[in-house]
């Protein structure tokens, strides 16, 4: 008997059936163990030495992977094909040699791209050693996560209340986007003015050409600035006479796209589905575990970690067949197209993303796969499948228009581009983050040189230059793989982490740093700038890819970072806070302090009228204050849109009802209205914003309305019960009776109406909740593998989480609870299982008493470690606030006990 390790229980499965009786497929269920979260699991004076501890939910998975090998023939590790898989495979050997569980046995690694058959018996056909390389470039990598995580956040705890944590690429990705939001708080506009000839043939044809020369000197697209030059050419060219100088058409031929790598795949999937990066590869994962088809499970897409755009001889013979027999031989190229990646490194690249059987459209596919798995899938075979057909075949016109008045020449330019034969284009069109007026894609009548054309307008507009665009998640990941920041496999989390720090928010699909996310960046630029420099990370990513080709040795780069890292932070322990504030007010200055339409000071406070304002560290973090403090306690947030007055108010104005002023206040849960004050000892009435609402965009009007609340909507149809529309604790709602459903992203708490109302409270009791304190029935996952019962995905108070018996397992923030799979919540139940063993069902016998008061005593003792369950990563690996904090502060403090609420996640990749 073989024993197989894989990653996932479902892979397991499906490999068993593959490989049949000589063999028992067991999964890990991916890392089983990591860097704990504490002082010296990465010890610098010991030349980096590592100390690694198992994940308490891993070990009875190890038990029994070490049951199975001790009499077992052989061990065959056949965790993913990239570095975290080889990572694990090492890990997984490692534990096995500690617990003695190997007796000699021969131990083999082996990799497929594919979860099919074939790929699979082909893979045992050709085992190899573990990758020391990969495992060293892992090593390096972990090792500088923990190091910079677990040294720069505590950091910044101290001297920038607020902020939550800092990482080797997440700091630089969060830089990016500032930088981007600098560049546009710093733009001027330019004014610029176009000049477009309406015109037409002799045969009544029109088309558009526009201003390119005036007196024989070149007009370009800011040549224009002022109305009157605008006005003045237009009159020239209203009495001119209008001539072709001349044409010239030139063929041109545009190439397929390669197939997809896991960047391009994040991109295109944003532009095209809008999936987030972290949705991608999740349905990816799922096509690549694959699904049941006819019976069987079938994966129906290659590896989705890969920077490799190259396909297997025999995938890219199956596409070119399905080419001929789809699309006719004239789609088909001679001979087969051959991709080179162009990263700098591929050892760690494999194929491209591609579908393991061309063959399968994406119709035929569809039968068997949800909404997003099938729009998926049907982009990546769209992609697979154009990147082996014959190019398109256009021609590209160009007419030289020539205008001639009183003496005057005038030149006009009109272009157009014809497909003579659309080749891929057929098929696939790549999306652009950022569309634009493509005036080439307009076709040209036929015209001839000397030919005389009528002048039917002319037209002039006024334009002004617009600022640099925001990036998009897709725009985003390109740029970080165009600077070689970080690696493709890390985007999705890099890009998840950011937003569940509240450095960032997305905004009409764009990405927004928020005022907490523009204080980390500027602090680390003002005391850290080496380590957020671009080139910088981009370098030590190259170091990095050298280790994995076994060209550098990994701890020399450990020594080489550590060096100067080390020096960088000691030298912040003699920084004061003032000397912190004086930087960032500096650096952001645009953003704290914009200009003012009228040209008055924007550093002059709006309440004393003598005093300057500037950055301020509180309590609840950073605020807006003035010089004259105390005398003068105007404050207002950092964005400068809400300012308030006072002890942070702001009036709106009065009630014309009850002749109360209304004022929105800045309280310590947050921005919230008031109507009047306190008399007697009795509170005013108050209410929150609801999300979504800007501080600066409250006025009179929409105060009233929201102190309003809870308004009628209406009656409901069934009983004639009023139903009701309010913001509660837990944010906007609708009543009917005892039945509460929460308003959904998009719904409007003032303006909702009945029939959308009725709608959410059938959705609600549908779900199985008759009332607040009625038990939601949740989405059945599957039954547990090993105790049985239901596992079931619920929406809960607190939002959603998984359930298994009395265990209920809260959802990380990043995790959609529609997606969550069976294996996924798995992962969950054991980790909460591991942090409560009294929560375990009944069914687990304990072997004893004795036994039973063992098992007890770790968990009082593990309790303070809960983070550590919790912890979340934006890359490759990760460290908890909570201890990371308790060994930055060293104070006899300490040995108090733990908070009952773990804080989250330090660093990342």
């Amino acid at each position: 008997m073989q024993v197989v390790i894989v990653e996932s229980p479902a892979k397991a499965k499906t490999i068993n059936k593959y490989l049949g009786p000589g063999y028992e497929v067991i999964a890990s269920y991916g890392h089983i163990r990591d860097l704990p979260s504490k002082d010296g699991s990465v010890d610098p004076d010991a030349d980096f030495r590592m100390l690694w501890e198992v994940d308490p939910k891993a070990q009875k998975r190890l038990n029994e992977i070490a049951k199975a090998v001790k009499g077992a023939d052989g061990l065959i590790l056949a965790t993913d094909p990239d570095r975290e898989g080889e990572a694990i495979s090492w890990h997984v050997l490692e534990v096995l040699r500690e617990k003695k569980a190997l007796k000699g046995q021969p131990v083999e690694r082996v990799v497929f791209n594919a979860i099919t058959k074939q790929a699979v018996l082909d893979a045992m056909k050709a085992p190899r050693a573990i990758d020391v390389a990969l495992v060293d470039a892992y090593l390096a990598r972990r090792a500088l996560d923990y190091l910079v995580g677990f040294t720069l956040s505590p950091v910044l705890w101290r001297k920038l209340p607020g902020a939550r944590s800092a990482g080797r690429v997440q700091s630089v990705a969060l830089r990016l986007v500032c930088d981007r939001e600098r560049e546009i708080e710093l733009f001027q506009a330019r004014e610029y003015w176009s000049i477009v000839a309406q015109l037409a043939t002799p045969r009544g044809e029109g088309f558009e050409a526009r201003l390119s020369g005036a007196d024989g000197k070149k007009i370009t697209r800011l040549s224009v600035g002022t109305a009157e030059e605008a006005a003045a050419f237009r009159a020239s060219l209203e009495s001119s006479t209008f001539s072709v100088r001349g044409i010239e058409a030139k063929p041109m031929r545009r190439h397929p796209q390669p197939p997809f790598t896991t960047s391009t795949l994040q991109q295109e999937a944003s532009r095209k589905l809008g999936l987030a990066p972290a949705r991608t590869m999740q349905i990816a994962q799922r096509l690549y575990e694959g699904v049941d088809v006819g019976g069987e499970t079938v994966g129906l897409i290659t590896y989705m970690r890969t920077d490799g755009v190259d396909m297997a001889p025999e995938a890219v013979a199956a596409t070119r067949a399905a080419i001929s027999s789809h699309y006719g031989p004239r789609y088909l190229p001679g001979v087969p197209r051959k991709y080179t990646t162009k990263a700098k490194n591929a050892q760690e690249a494999h194929e491209a993303i591609r579908p393991t059987d061309p063959t399968r459209r994406p119709k035929d596919a569809a039968r068997h796969l949800d909404p997003e798995q099938a729009k998926l899938y049907e982009l990546i075979w769209t992609r697979t499948v154009a990147s082996q057909m014959e190019s398109a075949e256009m021609e590209r016109t160009t007419a030289d228009i020539i205008a001639r008045a009183a003496g005057r020449d005038l030149e006009l330019t009109a272009t157009g581009t014809v497909v003579k034969f659309d080749g891929f284009l057929a098929l696939y069109r790549e999306g652009k983050d950022d569309e634009e007026e493509d005036e080439d894609s307009r076709r040209l009548p036929a015209m001839s040189t000397g030919e005389a054309l009528d002048k039917k307008a002319i037209v002039t507009d006024q334009h002004f230059t617009e600022p640099p665009p925001r990036y998009s998640e897709a725009s985003l990941v390109k740029r970080m793989e165009e600077l070689g920041i970080g690696r493709p496999s890390t985007y999705a989390a890099v890009l998840a982490v950011l937003r569940d720090r509240e450095y960032v928010k997305l905004d009409k699909k764009r990405l927004v740093p928020e005022d907490k996310g523009r204080l980390v960046t500027a602090f680390l630029q003002s005391f850290f700038k080496k380590y957020v420099e671009y080139d910088f990370t981009a370098d030590l990513e190259e170091k990095l890819d050298k280790v994995s080709a076994a060209e550098l040795d990994w701890k020399q780069v450990l020594r080489d970072f550590w060096a100067d890292f080390s020096v960088a932070v000691e030298a912040t322990k003699e920084l004061r806070v003032s000397n912190v504030l004086d930087a960032l007010d500096e650096i952001l200055t645009a953003h704290l302090f914009p200009a003012t339409t009228d040209g008055s000071d924007p550093r002059l406070c709006p309440t004393c009228g003598t005093g300057r304002l500037s950055l301020k560290m509180g309590k609840f973090g950073a605020f807006i204050g003035c010089s004259n403090y105390p005398e003068c306690r105007h404050t207002r947030p950092l964005s400068g849109e809400a300012a308030v007055e006072g002890d942070g108010i702001r009036k709106l104005g009065p009630d014309p009802v009850t002749g109360l002023e209304v004022t929105l206040r800045d309280g310590r849960f947050g921005v919230y209205l008031q109507l009047g004050e306190a008399v007697d000892g009795e509170k005013p009435k108050r209410s929150s914003l609801p999300k979504g609402l800007a501080p600066a965009d409250v006025d009179l009007e929409t105060a009233l309305a929201l102190l309003s609340l809870p308004r009628p909507v209406g009656t409901h149809p069934d009983d004639g019960a009023p139903v009701l529309a309010g913001i509660g604790k837990f944010g906007p709602y609708i009543q009917h009776g005892k039945v509460y459903a929460n308003l959904e992203a998009g719904d409007d708490i003032l303006v909702i109406g009945l029939n959308r109302a009725v709608t959410l409270l059938a959705e609600k009791q549908s779900k199985g909740r008759g009332g607040r304190g009625a038990a939601p029935a949740g989405r059945g996952l599957g039954d547990h593998p090993t105790e049985g019962g239901a596992i079931t995905v619920r929406a809960g108070r607190f939002g959603p989480y998984v359930n298994h018996g009395k265990i209920n397992a809260t959802l990380p923030k990043s995790q959609d609870p529609d997606s969550l799979t069976l294996e996924q919540a798995l992962v969950l139940i054991e980790a909460k299982a591991a942090a409560n063993p009294s929560a375990r069902k009944p069914a687990r016998k304990p072997s004893g008493d004795g036994a039973a008061k063992k098992a007890k005593a770790p968990a009082k003792k593990a309790a303070p470690k809960k983070a550590a369950a919790k912890a979340s990563t934006d890359g490759d690996s990760a460290t908890t606030d909570a201890s990371a904090k308790k060994t930055a502060a060293k104070k006899p403090a300490a040995k108090k006990a733990p908070a009952k609420k773990p804080a989250k996640a330090a660093t990342e990749d």
